[in-house]
């Protein structure tokens, strides 16, 4: 296939399948020819392995990740895409489209069909609107994956990869962290996508832990605490938890006390464990 990071090439495609970008659908489709070999590459496109994508846009990643990895499975929800990657991805006999929305696809189902014996990664350049959900959707169902290397807003990249007890700690980092370790790839000039975003972007992996980061009690309780907790930023933990919880604020108090911190503590001065010891201590106040 003719290079697909190229404008007039891309244009010409579009013209003959009568196809327009769709705004409902965030598409920014990359035309940074050396972008989309560093994401393969980093995101366990190779031998022995089996790759999940969400979204193809006109197949530019699927491209490069069919040439590493043994088997690629791209879950595309726009069906107006599907005779235009029948035909960019014609070359690759190891490829399946699926269309489908991600969010209601039995990804579980689809894994178990086409990645038999293989160890499983997802690569995917998400839609800025979607893209917490996407990531908390892999995660939460605890698929059989090894790594999500993704394409994000760059400000969204930071809070996904934020350290714990610092300044850009947010609930949605505290959620990544308990499942897999996050780290920043590289950064992505908005110049990069046709048309062209009004932010940059950057790639992350997440590599999934095989056991959560830290125990707790209540699994689902331990996370209306950690969005309770960041749920107004400019207040301390306690008042945070109390409001958003609805526990009276001396029980939220003795809890955070109970769990070895300062009641004047600030969600984003916390640690996981200092999370989990806190909701183990309001489980038990509540029972």
């Amino acid at each position: 296939m003719e290079n697909l990071t190229n404008i007039n090439v891309i244009k010409d495609i579009f013209e003959r399948h009568g196809f327009s970008f769709s705004k409902a659908l965030g598409q920014n489709f990359l035309i940074n020819p050396s972008v989309c070999p560093r994401i393969a590459e980093m995101g366990n496109a190779a031998e022995g392995w089996g790759v999940l994508e969400i979204g193809t846009g006109v197949g530019v990643l699927t491209h490069e990740l069919a040439k590493r990895a043994d088997k690629v499975v791209a879950v595309e929800i726009d069906s107006r895409l599907i005779p235009i990657l029948e035909e960019t991805l014609a070359e690759h006999d190891n490829v399946t489209v699926i269309n489908e929305d991600v969010m209601k696809a039995d990804l579980n189902a689809i894994i178990k069909e086409h990645f038999s014996g293989l160890k499983v990664a997802v690569c995917a350049n998400l839609p800025y609107y979607i893209t917490s959900p996407i990531i908390m959707m892999l995660l939460e169902s605890r698929l059989p994956i090894e790594s999500v290397t993704v394409m994000v807003q760059k400000e969204a990249g930071k809070r996904l990869c934020a350290e714990m007890g610092t300044r850009d700690t947010g609930a949605v980092t505290a959620a990544v962290r308990y499942y897999a370790e996050p780290k920043l790839l590289f950064n992505v000039s908005r110049g990069s996508f046709m048309p062209a975003p009004n932010v940059d972007s950057c790639v992350i992996r997440l590599d999934v832990k095989k056991e959560p980061a830290v125990k707790t009690e209540d699994e689902q309780f331990y996370f209306r605490v950690v969005r309770g907790a960041f749920s107004q930023r400019r207040k301390n933990m306690c008042n945070s938890l109390s409001s958003a919880m609805g526990i009276p604020k001396s029980e939220v108090a003795e809890a955070i006390r109970a769990a070895g911190l300062p009641e004047s503590v600030r969600p984003e001065q916390v640690q996981l464990e200092d999370f989990a010891r806190v909701a183990n201590e309001l489980k038990k106040l509540s029972e």
